[in-house]
Parts: structure tokens; C-alpha cells; sequence
């Protein structure tokens, strides 16, 4: 388990990553040692972020030279809270796209949209991104901006 810092227990800081469907930031470095962001949709479950990507993205070249990154899943809209951390990617072949449509699920709602159709086409070669905190940070300034903890105002 990731060690865990911040303003929620545990209880609430798995919650807001399981309930959110807030896409993560990924910083990871490039072949050169200068930081690269990426975002991607994510699954939080077991312990560990699951991500989906294209095999010829550039983040999968960058985490086979170098597997640390960091990472920040916060709300865009007050009042802002979220969490942040960093850890380690390991990657795999999503052969039949599993990892991927469960993601699409998650963000779009089903695989009837042509964005949906276009990520699942046979000649898409996918990549499992599992990612393993070490650390976590939450934070939460409803209190600070007039709202509630679960971001209502």
C-alpha cells in the first residue's frame, strides 16, 4: 500500500479515485532527462492506477528507459481538491483490449460512439499502463471556498 498523506483517510481519498472520472496527469522523462506530461482515462483498483494507451505513444518509449512517474487527479472546478503522488509504471500488451474498454465504459458511458469504435479498431495495438503509488497526497480546499467535501456548493 502506498503510503498516505494528506486530508482524507484512506476510505475517502479510494473513493474520490474510484468515483471521479477526472482523467490523471502522468510526468514521466524523456530520453533526454526533460520532464514530459501526459493525461490519460485511468481505473483505480487494487491499490494501483490501470491506464490504456496506443503502443506507438511517445509516454511508452519514455517508461520502457524509465519507469518513475508522478501523477495528479484533481478537479478543474471549486471547490478543488484531489490527489497526487508518484510511483512506478509497469507496462504490458492489452491484447484484447481490456484494460481499454473498460476505461471507454467508465468515460464515455458504452462503446456506441465513433470515438469508442476508432480506440477499439483490430489495427490499434494497445498497451496496459499499470502504475504503483509509493506515495499519495490528498487535498481538499472546500472548506477554504464554500463548499462540501464531496464538491458540492
Amino acid at each position: 500500500m502506498a503510503r498516505l498523506l494528506g486530508a482524507w483517510d484512506t476510505e475517502r481519498l479510494e473513493a474520490f479515485l474510484t468515483e471521479t472520472t477526472i482523467p490523471v496527469r502522468i510526468a514521466t522523462h524523456r530520453g533526454d532527462g526533460s520532464l514530459w506530461m501526459v493525461t490519460l482515462w485511468y481505473r483505480y483498483r487494487d491499490g494501483s492506477f490501470d491506464c490504456a494507451t496506443w503502443a506507438d505513444a511517445d509516454i511508452v518509449r519514455f517508461l520502457e528507459n524509465d519507469s518513475e512517474v508522478a501523477f495528479d487527479i484533481s478537479t478543474n472546478d471549486p471547490p478543488y481538491r484531489g490527489v497526487r503522488g508518484n510511483g512506478t509504471a509497469a507496462m504490458s500488451p492489452d491484447d484484447d483490449k481490456v484494460v481499454l474498454r473498460s476505461l471507454i465504459e467508465r468515460y464515455l458511458g458504452g462503446t456506441d460512439s465513433s470515438l469508442a469504435e476508432w480506440l477499439l479498431a483490430d489495427d490499434r495495438e494497445e498497451v496496459h499502463i499499470r502504475i504503483q503509488p509509493e506515495s499519495m497526497y490528498s487535498w481538499d480546499y472546500a472548506d477554504r471556498m464554500g463548499g462540501d467535501a464531496d464538491g458540492s456548493t
